[in-house]
């Protein structure tokens, strides 16, 4: 995995109590067997890698929060809310007692694109990702880089060709880098878990 893991885009947050989801403690159980899977966590430089959301009311959605890579379990508080974004702008504006995570725009590209979408999850994986590259799952193009609009919306660009309330997505331009999405966090997990099994058993 490569890239400074600084947030790239513009971005307004308000510090604010945890926000209340619908869901969450599923999409948190997600992200703690992510974790022990070794597709979240953290470099030894200390930089976080992976991040999962849940759509709330809308387009909103609810993210890790940026530099919670290294913990195993997170708290309400290792989240917050995305209440809007432009794609176009690169500009994010969120809300919560932690600031959204750098991939805040491939994440609201997903459920910008698929209404049926209500989890996204992205992890890195050199094993998963050299799989999907070889056997030519979607991808968005190689010049399409981490924390650029062009990137969320080639993935924007990706769901919308594959056209279904699911998918797994690989990210060339951003190394080692996949997405998926799926109706629940529990059915967007078991896409990862088939990818893992598949490339890392």
């Amino acid at each position: 995995m490569s890239g400074d893991g600084y947030v790239k885009y513009s971005a307004e947050h308000i510090i604010a109590p945890p926000v209340e989801v619908p869901r969450w403690a599923e999409l948190n159980e997600a992200r703690s067997r992510l974790y022990h899977l070794g597709l979240v966590g953290s470099l030894p430089n200390g930089i976080g890698f992976g991040n999962l959301s849940i759509r709330y009311m809308g387009n909103e959605f609810l993210i890790t929060g940026t530099g919670t890579g290294a913990l195993p379990v997170l708290r309400p508080d290792g989240y917050c809310l995305v209440s809007s974004f432009d794609l176009e702008k690169n500009h994010v504006v969120s809300t919560g007692p932690v600031r959204s995570s750098s991939e805040s725009m491939t994440h609201g590209a997903v459920y910008l694109s698929c209404p049926q979408a209500n989890c996204v999850i992205h992890i890195h994986s050199k094993t998963i990702f050299e799989g999907m590259i070889r056997d030519c799952f979607p991808a968005t193009p190689k010049d399409a880089s981490y924390g650029t609009p062009e990137i969320a919306l080639a993935i924007g660009k990706c769901v919308h060709e594959l056209g279904r309330d699911e998918g797994q997505i690989v990210m060339p331009g951003h190394e080692d880098g996949i997405i998926t999405y799926g109706p629940t966090a529990t059915r967007t997990f078991i896409l990862i878990q088939e990818l893992y099994n598949k490339y890392c058993c």
